[in-house]
Parts: C-alpha cells; sequence; structure tokens
C-alpha cells in the first residue's frame, strides 16, 4: 500500500465497499484496481457497517425496546448492509468441511448454493453467540463501541489471510482477487489491530489480539488440511469468527 500513491486510498475504500457492503453508492471507475490491492480498506467498510449497527441500536433503545429486541434489529440491520456475505461464506465452509469427504467434494458442497444441516447450524451458532454477547454489553456507546472494534478487526485479518494461504481453485472470488502483498496484509491487519483500542482497557485489547491469533493460525491449519487453500467462503467465515471472538470479548469487558 505504501508505495501507491496517495490517490488511490480513495479508491481502495470505495472497492472496499462496494465489494463488502450493499449501500447505496455511486458509480466508481477503479481503473483494474484488484481486490487484493485494496484489502487493506477492508475494516473501513467494518466501520461503516459498525455505524449502522451502533445506530440502530442507539435508536431502537431510544424508542423504548429492551437490549435483547434491539440487538436483534441490531444484527439484521447490519446483515442487510452487508447482504449476508460473511454468513454466507461460514454456512458454505462448515457444510463442505462437515460433509465433504475429499478435497475436490469440499470444494463441491462450498460451491453449491445450497444451504445444509451443518451450514444451518453454523449460522445459528454464529446468531445466537453475538446477540448473546452484546446483550450484555450495556449502554449504546458501548455498543458501538464493540461493533467498531469486532467489524474492524474481524476484516482485517482477510489481508492476511489471503497473503499466507494459496487459492484452493484455480477459478472462483479468491483465485480472480489477485495476490495480496504483504505491505497490503499488514496495513489491514494493523488498521484492524487499532480499532481494537475501541475496547477501552488494555486487557481487553491484550485478549482480543491473543485469541484473533490464536483463531487466526488455527483456522489456517484447517483450511490447508481440509481444501490446502483458502476460498472466499473461507475469508467470511474467518470474519465471523472474528466478529464472534470480538464480541465475546466485549461482553467481558464492556459489561
Amino acid at each position: 500500500m505504501s508505495s501507491q500513491p496517495i490517490r488511490q486510498i480513495p479508491d481502495d475504500i470505495a472497492l472496499s465497499l462496494v465489494f463488502f457492503t450493499r449501500l447505496p453508492l455511486p458509480a466508481f471507475d477503479f481503473r483494474g484496481r484488484a481486490l487484493a490491492e485494496a484489502i487493506w480498506a477492508a475494516p473501513l467498510a467494518g466501520l461503516a457497517v459498525a455505524i449502522i449497527g451502533g445506530a440502530t441500536y442507539g435508536l431502537a433503545t431510544f424508542c423504548g425496546l429492551a437490549p435483547a429486541p434491539a440487538v436483534a434489529l441490531t444484527l439484521a440491520a447490519m446483515a442487510l448492509v452487508t447482504g449476508c456475505l460473511h454468513e454466507d461464506g461460514l454456512s458454505d465452509v462448515a457444510d463442505g468441511f462437515g460433509g465433504g469427504t475429499t478435497r475436490e467434494k469440499k470444494l463441491e458442497i462450498m460451491h453449491d448454493s445450497r444451504i445444509g444441516s451443518y451450514g444451518a447450524a453454523a449460522l445459528g451458532f454464529s446468531l445466537l453467540v453475538r446477540w448473546s454477547a452484546l446483550s450484555e454489553i450495556g449502554g449504546a456507546m458501548h455498543v458501538l463501541c464493540a461493533l467498531i472494534a469486532a467489524h474492524m478487526a474481524s476484516r482485517g485479518l482477510a489481508g492476511a489471510f489471503m497473503h499466507l494461504l494459496p487459492p484452493a481453485r484455480a477459478d472462483g472470488l479468491a483465485a480472480n482477487a489477485g495476490t495480496v502483498s504483504a505491505q497490503t496484509a499488514s496495513a489491514g491487519a494493523i488498521l484492524g489491530a487499532a480499532a481494537l483500542l475501541a475496547l477501552g482497557s488494555g486487557s481487553a485489547v491484550i485478549s482480543a489480539i491473543c485469541l484473533l491469533a490464536i483463531l487466526f493460525f488455527a483456522f489456517r491449519s484447517l483450511c490447508l488440511r481440509q481444501i490446502g487453500g483458502h476460498t472466499g467462503d473461507t475469508v467470511g467465515a474467518l470474519q465471523q469468527f472474528g466478529e464472534i471472538t470480538v464480541l465475546v470479548v466485549a461482553s467481558v469487558f464492556l459489561s
């Protein structure tokens, strides 16, 4: 990223917003810019999602809703903003890794748009843990801080994950995205890690970083064993796992 002109920074942010959200944005000319070059800005797309989620929670509680239904509306709003992009990846990975017996079969199942029992269970688990964690956090401002930390930090893992693993398929989203450089991966990871400061205490930040590091390398090892690399679905699943991890930490330190 540092070797690119400063004028490309807005383009990268716009490309990340276009890819990772369904926000009504104007048409952009990215001049052939690949997603792999702009992936450092994925945490900023997460910031946009978090702000919308935090605003939804604040409005819901202002109108008199209890925390639990307010969190449910918050999760629904963020799912609409992202088009359930990462949830789709999580369900596909769960179906593929859980139902496939060979590498080829796992990739075939992951490519199938239909959802199976493993995928449905994974989605239910993801929603339940996120809902319960956010419901334990007191106050609209604390919820906003938790969402900012979770959505930015979880997306900050994407570039490093794509950099450290080869594409598992010769075609598909991961292969077409291009190669993520070490500089781009580092920039995204640093941006995501910085967002953890929103958790408000050094203990929370250190806990989140340690848990995210364990998650990252454990999931990397799993993907290498299961399919020999990464796909767009595995990147989405990693985001979900990372978001859950940070929200659970936030439920401990911000409640």
